[in-house]
């Protein structure tokens, strides 16, 4: 089965809305290399139609002008792009094709199709959608060292929770923390009678008077 990443920029604040407007400051070699890990490998991209809209509006033309991007926009250009939307959609960017029928149904059946792996980046709808589905694989994670205090979470309100265990870290000189994660089943019931075992003791407890 084809194993599906999302990949997204946030704020220490949890912010994931516009990155553009602040996380530019803080992008490196190493950024690039995680980003390229995740978007350049994938042969598939699944992108919400705003994400689509700007990367469409962008990418192409990064291509065509043969600059110091061009070629990551030629990968992305040539991956399969699944877009996310409600309406019906004229794409100007190759490749690209609206992602039809029931979400979860066509979600499976794409990760049963033969092929490498899925990619996104951002499309923050879609990744809540596929984590409240259970067809995530990886959430990766680039963690700036700056509070946004404005814009969309990742996390929305909600009464339930969304365990998810690290599977690796690194931390990167602009002290951007990148962090993988992966779906973890529901946390086991405790209260602070069991949390304060952990706490530190006076080693003289355990002496006799």
């Amino acid at each position: 089965m084809r194993k599906i990443t999302a990949s997204l920029f946030i704020s220490l604040d949890g912010v994931v809305e516009a990155p553009d407007q602040w996380h530019f400051p803080y992008f490196n070699g190493e950024m690039g290399a995680a980003v390229d890990a995740v978007l350049g490998t994938a042969d598939t991209l699944l992108i919400g139609r705003v994400t689509y809209d700007g990367f469409a509006g962008a990418w192409p033309g990064r291509e065509a002008a043969g600059g110091a991007d061009a070629h990551f926009a030629k990968k992305l250009g040539d991956a399969r792009k699944i877009v996310l939307s409600r309406q019906n959609l004229d794409f100007t960017w190759r490749n690209s094709e609206r992602l039809k029928g029931d979400f979860a149904d066509a979600i499976t059946a794409l990760k049963n199709e033969p092929g490498g792996d899925i990619a996104l980046s951002g499309s923050v709808s879609v990744v809540r959608q596929l984590m409240a589905h259970g067809l995530l694989d990886e959430l990766h994670l680039l963690v700036h060292p700056i509070a946004v205090r404005k814009g969309m979470r990742l996390f929305d309100e909600a009464e339930t929770t969304v365990p998810l265990k690290l599977l690796s870290s690194a931390t990167f000189s602009t002290g951007v923390l990148h962090l993988v994660y992966a779906p973890a089943g529901a946390t086991a019931g405790a209260t602070y009678e069991d949390a304060k075992a952990h706490l530190p003791r006076d080693d003289r407890d355990d002496r006799d008077d």
